[in-house]
């Protein structure tokens, strides 16, 4: 685990908006010498960052800027971010399919990778020559790649169709067989990009398990590029998070899924103390509810089987109430109810001695499975109703998780709202 096998120093990319050459051909020339002598091209201007929900009016952009990191062996690093944050054109300069604009990348091993749908495959091959033809591309002899061959077909599940030119593949029988290939053939590092979503779901199963087994077992390297929350998690022991080209935070999984996911809350929430329609006395109200993961910040996107920590904030309007209860019921996205929680159930409550109280909830493990939720509140004070708002006073989403422990996520039923584990003996 000590050794590096990959860095990346100060790399960026920049890319020309509209044309890609200078319109002149004796200006061409002079870039072209000027790249021979190991000069700096001299038409490059600076550019702006990689903000693609925003107009400009630049000609060049940086699709990657000052880039800096260290990858171990035997380490999978999740890579996230946004449509447009760079992601994908990183996995292209370290599988140098392109290179850099500045800066350098220093490998330590043999790359196989799988950036889209058909990389590295010749259409009118038929899947046996892609598979020789791959092995070669890597460096492989044909000795070795017929080693692994039956591994190959037994893994991608298209013996059938070995000998049928692979343009006439599905693009779910192309990944299948890509992906066989890149994680077969004995890479030191393996390179995935967001393919993987074209495959089915037992296929996904097998190649995030594949993935596991070539970090865990072999020592080998991963990257991986997903948006499938889960599958990071399950699988990534590092996490890389981009924006606009740059990165954002790199380190611990679950601090680098905290903030993309606390990011991606653009939405701002309707805040309770904004519902009109409640029935009590009103002598305390619910002002605000809040979620957070238990570990640091809000946020409203959570996995299943983590920590869910509901932070309640109530207003006290009448100072002379002494046994608050706080209760709250969850709902699914058809709108049945889940299950129903008071304070009091427990022997809790809450003195109204002051204008506010925070008040928290903690679930230890999220039983949802991935959808919607939303949950509605109530308040009692003094053995009376006190508030009951109308409408949702907060809502939250699950995404997949490994809620039974299994290092697997293939067992979550997305249709059960509800998960529950069992000691089986």
């Amino acid at each position: 685990m000590s050794n590096i096998v990959l860095k990346v120093e100060n790399v960026c990319k920049q890319y020309r908006l509209g044309y890609v050459g200078t319109q002149s051909l004796k200006d061409d020339l002079k870039r072209r010498w000027a790249k021979i002598r190991g000069h700096e091209d001299p038409f490059l201007k600076i550019g702006e960052k990689n903000v693609r929900s925003e107009k400009s009016d630049a000609d060049y952009v940086w699709a990657l800027k000052d880039i800096n990191f260290k990858v171990r062996e035997g380490e999978v690093l999740g890579i996230i971010g946004k449509n447009g944050a760079g992601k994908s054109t990183l996995l292209k300069l370290l599988s140098k399919v392109t290179g850099p604009t500045l800066g350098n990348i220093k490998v330590n091993g043999r790359i196989a990778s799988l950036l889209e749908v058909g990389t590295g495959f010749h259409p009118e091959l038929t899947g046996k020559e892609n598979i020789f033809l791959n092995g070669a591309i890597l460096g492989m002899t044909k000795k070795e790649i017929k080693s692994k061959y039956d591994e190959i077909i037994d893994f991608s599940g298209v013996e059938r169709y070995l000998d049928t030119p692979v343009k006439r593949y599905s693009s779910g029988m192309y990944v299948r067989l890509a992906f066989a290939v890149a994680a077969h053939l004995d890479p030191e590092i393996l390179i995935v990009d967001e393919v993987l979503a074209v495959g089915d779901a037992e296929f996904q199963k097998k190649a995030i398990g594949k993935m596991q087994n070539i970090s865990q077992e072999s020592g080998r390297t991963v990257l991986f590029v997903s948006h499938n929350m889960g599958s990071i998690k399950n699988i990534s022991t590092r996490g890389l998070l981009m924006k606009n080209g740059g990165i954002e935070l790199m380190g611990d999984i679950d601090d680098v899924l905290d903030c993309y996911l606390k990011s991606e809350e653009e939405v701002e929430q309707k805040k309770a103390r904004d519902i009109v329609d409640r029935s009590g006395n009103q002598s305390v109200t619910i002002d605000e509810l809040t979620f957070d993961t238990g570990r640091k910040g809000v946020a409203d996107t959570l996995f299943c089987g983590g920590e869910m920590v509901l932070n309640f904030r109530l207003k006290v309007n009448d100072s002379s109430v002494k046994k608050i209860n706080i209760g709250f019921s969850i709902h699914n996205a058809w709108g049945d109810r889940l299950f129903v929680l008071y304070s009091a159930y427990q022997g809790a409550y809450y003195n109204g001695n002051k204008e506010y109280l925070n008040i928290q909830c903690h679930l230890a493990s999220l039983n949802f499975s991935p959808g919607a939720y939303t949950v509605i509140g109530r308040v009692e004070a003094n053995g009376l109703e006190a508030d009951w708002p109308k409408e949702s006073i907060g809502t939250f989403n699950i995404i997949m998780g490994d809620f039974y422990n299994t290092g697997s996520l293939g067992f979550i039923n997305e249709r059960v709202p509800l998960l529950v584990k069992g000691e089986w003996t």
